[in-house]
């Protein structure tokens, strides 16, 4: 027997979500249905208050209920360091795990034209008239150590460096706390590649 039609619409609509395949899908679906229908009314209302309210920032891109973000608002933030990265949730990552008090800018992606995407669809003549007005004065590049990161790295330093402003790179290798036994060639790689002088 298979569900009912409303049963199998809520199947499919949770489908959407990242690693969320049929069966975990179906899962969600009866478990609130049978137990947590509560829990789902709120699921959908806070869905739909946040499909028709967030947006995003004007000036990073982010995520944002407001024109403007609280992280750009705030006179507390250093303006003359711009941190690249590819998410809203890297940034969140980033403000729980470093102690970074620049500002961000958010591509929502990286760059790959076999999908169409290209600097337009990254917003980078927004960041180009950022770098541009002269108050950035670090470029830091954030994007994840994909092919597709460092090919939207290359492009940002060439575009930040036009502008003379200076360009960094996050460092990546070894995890604090990791076994070089443990790590992938990839990564051991990169971290010999990145070794600095103690």
């Amino acid at each position: 027997m298979s569900a009912s039609p409303l049963i199998q619409q809520l199947i499919d609509a949770l489908r959407c979500l990242p690693g969320v395949g049929a069966k975990s899908a179906r899962r969600m679906a009866y478990h609130l249905l049978q137990h947590d229908r509560g829990g789902g009314r709120r699921l959908a209302d806070a869905l739909a208050r946040a499909m028709d309210a967030v947006g995003h920032c004007a000036r990073c891109r982010t995520l944002s209920e407001d024109e403007t973000c609280s992280l750009c608002r705030s006179p507390r933030r250093d303006a003359s360091q711009l941190c690249v990265v590819e998410t809203p949730a890297e940034v969140e990552m980033l403000e729980q795990a470093a102690s970074y008090q620049g500002l961000y800018f958010v591509l929502m992606g990286h760059l790959s034209p076999i999908d169409g995407i290209g600097p337009e669809e990254l917003g980078l003549p927004l960041l180009e008239r950022r770098l541009a007005s002269g108050e950035v004065r670090e470029l830091i590049l954030a994007t994840n150590p994909t092919v597709e990161g460092e090919a939207t790295a290359h492009y940002l330093a060439r575009l930040a460096e036009e502008q003379g402003v200076t360009v960094t790179r996050i460092a990546y290798g070894v995890p604090l706390g990791g076994e070089l036994e443990y790590t992938d060639a990839g990564t051991l790689a990169h971290a010999f590649a990145s070794r600095q002088r103690l």
